[in-house]
């Protein structure tokens, strides 16, 4: 079938008043939590699939491998699917059942567990299961040019579509994710290409999967010797040498935030704007509350100044997962009300709760 069809999609740009008005200033959120596959997953790995079939031609038996602790896993299958072709995921022991029967949902070939860790599970699949199958197409997760061309599709549409609302094209920062660094090299790729190299971008980990922000401090790439976070889609012990080259740039800061730091991003993300992430996008939305986006900016912000977060989406989220992170990180919250910041939980008419 024709490697033209739509592997991703323009998604909105949204300006939240509620995250605005935490973070003083105007927070737009880039909803790729909207794309097919619920990640910006699909923006770099279907730019890959579809690259190659343009490269390759349309070959009989073609058959796309994927390694994944779930999202780049779910983009690849989808993106296969929508292109016509069959798709495999092969994920670590630590992949959650959900994560599993979303992939095989969508319309996986096949879902094989192994490895304590995507590094195993990824070594895997290139060292066996791509040896045996000699029509199988490796698909990277993070570490590929196309896959940064892909991520960086995201700039000119953040900046067409912040021209409609604003005065100006150009965010003032634009604050994302980093586990293996695809979508943070894509974005500087992307300024780079539009001549706004000098935009601010936020780099954000949590704590127990800072692969980046442990290189910066050892001036050298450095591979973690583990993942200590239950934000297991930024569980790449080891960014790619790509997005530590560009993270040594002048404009880019890197910060680390906790596990409840993250919940509290998800569960208020749900409240404020009806919105369910998973931990490793929630991340970026913690950033919002508590005085955290000028700490990690560096610089005072007003109300005029826009910040685009880019809401990355993920699937390994439910309603029962937000009420039991909000139950097992509460004090957060108390901790936020007390420095005069109101939980969105007590923000309803007569602090009745939601």
């Amino acid at each position: 079938m024709s490697s033209e069809k739509k592997v991703f999609v323009e998604t909105p740009l949204h300006e939240s008043a509620a995250l605005s008005k935490a973070a003083g200033c105007r927070i737009f959120l880039k909803l790729e939590n909207l794309q097919p596959s619920g990640s910006f997953k699909s923006r770099g790995i279907g730019h890959y699939l579809s690259t190659h079939l343009k490269a390759n031609g349309s070959t009989t038996g073609t058959h796309f491998y994927s390694s994944s602790g779930g999202n780049a896993g779910l983009a690849c299958v989808v993106a296969a699917r929508t292109l016509g072709y069959p798709a495999s995921v092969v994920v670590p022991l630590s992949t959650k059942p959900m994560m599993i029967t979303k992939i095989k949902a969508v319309g996986a070939t096949e879902v094989i567990q192994i490895g304590a860790s995507w590094q195993e599970a990824d070594s895997y699949l290139r060292e066996v299961i791509l040896v045996e199958n000699k029509n199988g197409v490796y698909v990277p997760p993070f570490d590929h040019p196309a896959i940064w061309a892909g991520h960086s599709t995201i700039v000119p549409e953040i900046m067409e579509q912040l021209s409609r609302v604003t005065s100006a094209n150009r965010p003032d920062a634009i604050v994302c994710s980093v586990g293996g660094g695809g979508l943070f090299a894509g974005i500087v790729q992307g300024l780079d290409a539009a001549g706004c190299p000098d935009v601010p971008i936020l780099a954000v980990e949590t704590a127990g999967a800072e692969s980046l922000n442990a290189a910066l401090k050892a001036g050298e790439l450095i591979t973690l010797p583990g993942i200590n976070s239950q934000a297991t889609s930024l569980g790449a012990v080891r960014v790619s040498e790509r997005a530590f080259e560009y993270a040594q740039r002048s404009n880019v800061r890197s910060a680390v935030y906790n596990d409840a730091e993250a919940a509290m991003g998800c569960w208020r993300l749900a409240d404020d704007e009806r919105l369910m992430v998973e931990l490793a996008c929630g991340v970026n939305v913690a950033v919002c509350y508590g005085g955290r986006l000028e700490k990690a900016l560096g610089k005072k912000l007003t109300t005029e100044d826009k910040v685009v977060i880019v809401l990355c989406g993920g699937s390994n989220v439910t309603v029962d997962m937000l009420a039991g992170w909000r139950k097992e990180y509460a004090y957060i919250e108390k901790e936020q009300a007390v420095s005069n910041e109101i939980p969105s939980s007590l923000t309803a008419p007569n602090g009745h709760r939601h």
